[in-house]
């Protein structure tokens, strides 16, 4: 007797896209406000809680542990 399976459902995710910053993009943790529209290349970026957040150079440098041990900027 020969069954054919059916392979599993595949579930569709909808990852979100990076999407191009719009307006002034802003430090998430001190607040400084990144000159022009896009965000700059020293930032720091991060997704947490389905969240884009950016962090400027300064707070990456400072913070540079935590975030190489994953720890959410809510700890730092």
């Amino acid at each position: 007797m020969d069954e054919e399976t059916e392979p599993p459902e595949q579930t569709e995710q909808t990852e979100q896209a990076e999407q191009p910053a719009t307006g002034s993009v802003v430090c998430a943790r001190c607040g400084t406000t990144a000159e022009g529209d896009a965000v700059p290349v020293t930032w720091l970026s991060s997704v947490e809680d389905g969240r884009r957040l950016h962090f400027c150079e300064s707070c990456a440098r400072l913070h540079i542990r935590a975030i190489e041990s994953r720890l959410d900027s809510l700890w730092w």
